[in-house]
Parts: C-alpha cells; structure tokens; sequence
C-alpha cells in the first residue's frame, strides 16, 4: 500500500517512518513532486489536518494522510494551540517559541500541558480522523537535544526527562504523535 504524508519536516516524517508497517510504502511530498506550502488556515488542528490531507488528495489523487499537532498550556488557556509553529511569529523559528513560552511562564506555577496530534487518512474517497494526546508539563529550562519543537521543554508525565531528552522509541511510545499513528496503523490493518 502506498501512502503520501503531507509534511515537510523531516523530523516529524523520521518519527512517523520509525512506526509504520514495511507493507505501507510512505512516499513524501517530494516524492510527488509536491514543493509548495500547503493551507493551514483553521483554526483547530482537526481543521488543519483535514484541510492539508483534501489538498493532496485533490490536486495530486493519492491516498494521504497528514498531522495537526499543537501545544496546549492551561495557564495560557490552551494557547500556543493550533498556532504551535508560528507562536513567536511566521519564521517558525523552534528557539523563538520556546523562549517566549518559557518567558510568558516564567512567574507561573501551574505548567501542566498537554500535546494533542489529529491525523486526517483521506483513502478510497473516505476520510477518517485518529487522536492522541500526551499530558505533561512544561519545565523551566530547555533540556537535551534530541526531538524538535517544543521537546527541549515539554515533560510527560511519569517521566523526569523532556521529549529532547529522549530516544525516539520511548518518545514514539508514549508520545502524542505515536499514539494518534497507532491508531491510524491498526484501522489500515484491518
């Protein structure tokens, strides 16, 4: 089975290669010939997922899937959210929206948070939506050097390393991305 993944990052396209099946063929968006930047205009992340996932189904005819991922921080009422990527502004720089997350908590004692992954599957003229949510907390220092985005500051619970921290097997494990993948895994197995 061949399946396109509609990203451009190549971390998150390691991460997902790492859990898939050898019977599903994952092409990126390269391998379509797909180089423009894809819509990302809703304004929740199931909205982002379905919305990405329709656009290569629509203009390139494959069965895809693509991923929504966001930051959720009680203190900040939810925020970074769906803006995750561009929350210090459209660079999309991961070292920017670190230092202004751990800035804007710098005088706060309530760091729980939580990362939340929504994967739209567009396959065979049908779309389906997997979920997965990791809890946490955001710490108050970046540590270790592994992951990218917020992983340097993000640390699940039961755990006392960040996800930077970590390997890519525990983090696929316990992860939010990892966990919205398995579900997706298990319906296309069955």
């Amino acid at each position: 089975m061949k399946l396109v993944i509609a990203t451009n990052n190549l971390n998150k396209l390691k991460e997902i290669r790492a859990l898939m099946p050898k019977h599903i063929q994952l092409l990126s968006l390269n391998n379509i010939g797909c180089f423009e930047d894809i819509p990302e205009t809703k304004d929740t992340i199931e909205g982002n997922a379905i919305e990405k996932a329709a656009y290569i189904k629509n203009k390139y005819g494959y069965n895809c899937f693509s991923d929504d991922t966001g930051l959720e921080v009680e203190a900040l009422h939810g925020a970074p959210g769906v803006y995750s990527a561009r929350y210090a502004g459209e660079q999309r720089d991961a070292y920017d929206n670190n230092e202004k997350l751990l800035n804007e908590l710098a005088l706060e004692s309530n760091r729980k948070a939580q990362f939340k992954t929504v994967i739209c599957l567009q396959i065979d003229n049908e779309m389906h939506l997997f979920e997965g949510i990791c809890k946490g907390e955001i710490t108050t220092k970046k540590h270790g050097d592994k992951g990218f985005g917020y992983d340097p500051v993000f640390k699940p619970t039961g755990y006392n390393i960040t996800f930077a921290e970590m390997d890519l097997a525990l983090k696929n494990r316990i992860g939010h991305r990892g966990k919205a993948i398995s579900k997706l895994i298990t319906f296309l197995n069955t």
